[in-house]
């Protein structure tokens, strides 16, 4: 969920430290700076004195200890360091010593790298992977069509060992996809693990295009959406495909979420407005206790036409939102395994005027019928557990030797009138 909010943070407060709290550290020379404590802020331009008030003070005095080991390193480290970078590590572990797997700070770099994914096209090997902060795994949840990892052999289920010399665990994972990245043409050493087997791979990168909503006819009656993110044009994509199918005589609808990450909530919002009339999508209640009410708007444009969604243990987040509206609603039937169990939003911030920025959870979030989602996930009406000779191939679209498919398919045509 993005917010265009500005934030002055750790790196401002760091910056005005090195100009304010010149007495930091005793063990170092000062360096002539005076600071006094008075009801307001003022600066005079003809002397080294600063003057601010004691609130100002003694927020400045909790960062004094970061201060005082900057200017150790500034002053005594063997070698000239990159001020830049420590205070971007320091960021970051501001918001790593919360404990929270989706709160984390982005570098400039990183943060220009995550909106060129949300819109789609970036030059790599062409996976997706989720990474569990439970075990430290990373798993291959989606190999694209006609990608360099399609074919090179990399298929859905296996788990990332090694990219190039890294290790690769859920704390790094983000390193090791910017090592996928780069030139295009240029190979890049990915190793897996496929049951128990290691396996090794030389996967020459390429300009990759996320293609984030798939559909076809499965039948004469029967429309199938593979939606995998909600993420860039996503909801016009899934919206204009949906037409298409309309025009083919589409008479019912599967919704294929399984291995959807989530992504914006307002995309999930947009497809929601499409088969439901005004009432609430999902509830996200704050720190404080006060709530906010995520709703559908839109008359229901398509409230007859009947409705199947695919879920498993991957369909997180925004996936979950939109699943449980539609279930708690009455207006689709959930297949498939329970989900992931995301039940936290977050915002996306600017920070500062470097161009980097932040990811802050701050609300959880609760179904219409004000059912838990997080760490619970939605429960299917009917249950369809993947076998586990399927769980790792790679269907076409639309084939239904894909068990949970089959099964939804199989039931939404006693739903066909």
């Amino acid at each position: 969920m993005k917010k265009d909010s500005k934030f002055l943070v750790f790196l401002v407060l760091l910056a005005a430290l090195c100009a304010i709290l010149a007495t930091a550290a005793a063990v170092l020379p000062t360096v002539g700076t005076e600071t006094v404590l008075t009801s307001g802020t003022a600066v005079s331009s003809e002397s080294d004195t600063v003057t601010i008030s004691r609130e100002e003070y003694e927020q400045l005095m909790k960062y004094q200890e970061l201060e005082e080991i900057l200017q150790i390193v500034e002053n005594y480290y063997y070698q000239d360091v990159d001020v830049e970078t420590m205070l971007q590590g320091a960021a970051a572990g501001l918001l790593a010593g919360i404990d929270d797997p989706y709160t984390f700070y982005y570098t400039p770099e990183s943060y220009a790298e995550m909106w060129e994914d949300d819109e789609g096209e970036y030059a790599g090997v062409g996976i997706q992977i989720q990474a569990d902060y439970s075990t430290g795994l990373c798993t291959i949840i989606r190999v694209f069509l006609d990608s360099p990892a399609q074919e090179a052999g990399l298929r859905r289920g296996d788990i990332l060992v090694h990219v190039e010399d890294i290790d690769v665990t859920a704390a790094n994972l983000q390193d090791a996809v910017d090592i996928m990245r780069g030139k295009v043409g240029t190979p890049v050493a990915i190793q897996v693990m496929r049951g128990d087997q290691l396996l090794d791979f030389s996967v020459n990168r390429a300009q990759i295009t996320v293609n984030y909503v798939n559909s076809c006819m499965l039948d004469d009656q029967i429309g199938y959406i593979s939606f995998y993110e909600f993420s860039g044009s996503c909801s016009e994509q899934f919206e204009k495909q949906y037409r298409d199918l309309e025009s083919q005589g589409m008479k019912a609808l599967i919704i294929d979420l399984r291995d959807n990450p989530g992504g914006w909530v307002n995309d999930a919002q947009k497809v929601a407005d499409m088969f439901l009339g005004k009432g609430i999508l999902a509830t996200l209640e704050y720190r404080d206790g006060t709530k906010e009410y995520y709703r559908t708007y839109d008359d229901e444009t398509d409230s007859t036409i009947p409705l199947v969604v695919i879920v498993n243990g991957s369909s997180a987040s925004a996936s979950e939102i939109l699943a449980g509206a539609l279930q708690d609603r009455e207006r689709a039937t959930i297949v498939g395994e329970q989900s992931y169990g995301k039940g936290i939003v977050q915002w996306v911030l600017d920070v500062g005027s470097s161009g980097a920025g932040m990811q802050l959870t701050i609300a959880q979030y609760f179904t219409p019928n004000n059912n838990v989602v997080h760490k619970v996930g939605i429960s299917p009406d009917i249950l369809v557990e993947m076998p586990e000779e399927e769980v790792s191939e790679m269907f076409e679209l639309g084939d239904l030797s894909d068990t949970q498919l089959r099964t939804a398919y199989e039931y939404i045509l006693t739903l066909v009138p």
